[in-house]
């Protein structure tokens, strides 16, 4: 959930979207946005500049959604929390081109299908996100909602990560001793 501009989250490995599915259900989660395609296109400068910076430029297709967003840099601790500054656009493929003339390029490439759920009374927004290599849950709120939301779901603090998708994928590529190349399902 964003206080502001600022988002705080964490992500759980899910055993499969069905376990998860069941999980938030019986934890009192009920589903907010169905289940939705997401096409994630990350820009940088070709000497890459934001990723050196630990920053991230990102256009979002969301069925018919486009989202430009800004990530800041993380803060240290047991969630990611950073900045996040977003605004939807008629055409990502028109921003596209601006960026291209402003001399960004897409750098990483991620898709997922994504769920988003919410629990009656609560300020926080739970993900199920199958994506091409596993089923996550990303919590998103206030710390101390994170915690307990977590905790109903099952997991401990040490099950918490606060890695993004494109690290998840190059750990994941080297543990098959594969190429990175683009997250997608194609």
């Amino acid at each position: 959930m964003k206080h502001g501009t600022h988002e705080t989250e964490i992500k759980l490995v899910v055993a499969n979207v069905q376990t998860g599915r069941r999980l938030l259900r019986a934890a009192g989660f009920r589903v907010f946005r169905r289940r939705t395609f997401e096409s994630n296109v990350v820009f940088d400068t070709p000497s890459r500049v934001l990723r050196k910076k630990r920053t991230l430029l990102r256009v979002r297709e969301a069925g018919a959604h486009a989202i430009l967003t800004f990530k800041g840099v993380p803060i240290a601790g047991k969630h990611k929390s950073r900045e996040e500054l977003e605004t939807e656009v008629v055409s990502a493929r028109t921003l596209t081109l601006i960026l291209d003339r402003l001399g960004f390029q897409p750098a990483f490439r991620y898709e997922k299908y994504r769920t988003e759920y919410r629990a009656p009374g609560g300020s926080g927004i739970a993900t199920l996100d199958e994506t091409p290599i596993g089923a996550y849950f990303e919590l998103e709120g206030s710390p101390r909602w994170i915690d307990r939301m977590a905790k109903k779901l099952g997991f401990s603090e040490s099950d918490y990560i606060t890695l993004s998708y494109s690290t998840l994928y190059i750990k994941w590529c080297e543990a098959r001793r594969i190429t990175p190349s683009f997250m997608t399902f194609g």
